[in-house]
């Protein structure tokens, strides 16, 4: 159920992609649009994570996922129906929110519904996320499309469809699971996250690193190979980032016991992440691809670890309000890093300077991980530092 509901956090976002030169065609799109309705959804996963922790405290984890996955879905389909920019900006913006305002229930799910299996359960979730960016992504143009007539608005509400029939299944789930009373739920918990504690910015700080790492070799890479003359591997570099994450997301199912409650898979993963930021700036041939593909599997590896982290290390009544903060401060990352390594490309005309920014993030990671402590009580994590009521807006 959980690998399903997973799938819904990309599902409909990366259909996008693969038509945008209909799209650009269509809607008379200009380019900066067209970078702006890709990055909008990743900002939005940032400036509606805490609203997402509000409902969540209001409403319970499982009716806002319900309620997210339906939103993403409605609105990923309604944007087949837009008429110009603006209708598809809005279209945009609202399964944006409903993919923001889910993402922070993961967690809170996850500690109600298996509380002693949050390693394996934050990881069976966290591959559905990225195998939903990976089908969307590649069998738009190869299945979907012959399928609806090569007709990019139909393409976008067939991939709206599983989702709707997920949102279904999940809420029986869900109905099932709170006849039996399982677990303990979020609901009624403080929604505001406590910024003051060291912990959340640590937290939040590792997400941002990760978010920063992988969108920014995305965003860099194809122009960056353009300048080395070797605009032919653009394709393989972007594949290696993109694909490479699933084999991470499944050792970590494999060995998630014994991966996830230890620091030094962090360590690792942001050390190695640094060092495939240097090779792609070393490289200027295949390695860029082997580099890329590197960065996926870090990045990925730290993503999932990073989302665990949070229902293992914090009580149950603020599993969603910490989690909110990681998603708030990790997605922000993601949007100022590319900015700040675009700038220095700019100002200093050297290619390679882009990557510098997000590279230098992978050394905070090392250092913030290297500083967290994952001691656990009576088989369930404990994060003393958060046991005391949040002092936020309630």
């Amino acid at each position: 159920m959980l690998w399903l509901a997973g799938l819904c956090l990309r599902l409909t976002v990366l259909a996008i992609p693969p038509v945008i030169p209909m799209l650009h065609e269509s809607l008379a799109l200009s380019q900066a649009e067209v970078g702006a309705l890709t990055s909008l959804p990743v900002l939005l996963l940032s400036f509606a994570a805490i609203p997402g922790s509000f409902l969540i405290a209001r409403f319970g984890a499982a009716r806002v996922m319900v309620g997210g996955i339906v939103l993403a879905g409605v609105a990923g389909a309604l944007r087949g129906a837009a008429i110009d920019a603006t209708t598809l900006f809005a279209a945009t913006f609202a399964m944006g929110i409903g993919i923001a305002v889910m993402q922070p229930a993961f967690p809170s799910i996850v500690r109600e519904w298996t509380p002693r299996r949050v390693a394996l359960a934050t990881a069976v979730y966290s591959n559905g996320l990225l195998v939903g960016e990976a089908i969307s992504a590649s069998l738009t143009i190869p299945l979907v499309l012959p399928l609806v007539g090569g007709n990019w608005r139909t393409s976008l509400v067939a991939w709206s469809l599983p989702v709707f029939a997920i949102a279904a299944i999940t809420a029986w789930h869900a109905r099932a699971h709170s006849r039996r009373g399982d677990g303990r739920s979020a609901r009624g918990g403080t929604w505001w996250p406590d910024w003051r504690s060291p912990l959340t910015w640590r937290l939040g700080l590792i997400a941002g690193g990760c978010s920063s790492l992988y969108f920014a070799a995305n965003a860099f890479l194809p122009d960056y190979l353009r300048q080395l003359g070797r605009a032919e591997l653009i394709g393989a570099a972007l594949s290696a980032i993109n694909w490479v994450q699933i084999p991470a997301s499944l050792l970590l199912l494999a060995f998630s016991s014994r991966l996830m409650p230890r620091r030094w898979p962090l360590v690792a993963a942001g050390a190695l992440a640094t060092i495939a930021m240097i090779g792609i700036a070393a490289s200027d041939g295949p390695g860029v691809v082997i580099w890329s593909g590197v960065i996926g599997f870090c990045t990925a590896f730290i993503l999932i670890l990073s989302l665990a982290l949070p229902p293992m290390l914090v009580d149950a009544a603020h599993v969603h309000s910490v989690s909110a903060a990681v998603f708030a401060i990790g997605y922000l990352c993601a949007v100022v890093m590319p900015v700040l390594g675009g700038f220095a490309w700019d100002v200093t005309g050297i290619p390679w300077s882009a990557f510098v920014p997000a590279g230098a993030f992978g050394i905070v990671i090392v250092a913030l991980a290297m500083g967290l402590d994952l001691s656990r009580k009576d088989g369930l994590p404990l994060e003393p530092a958060l046991e005391r009521s949040n002092r936020g807006p309630q």
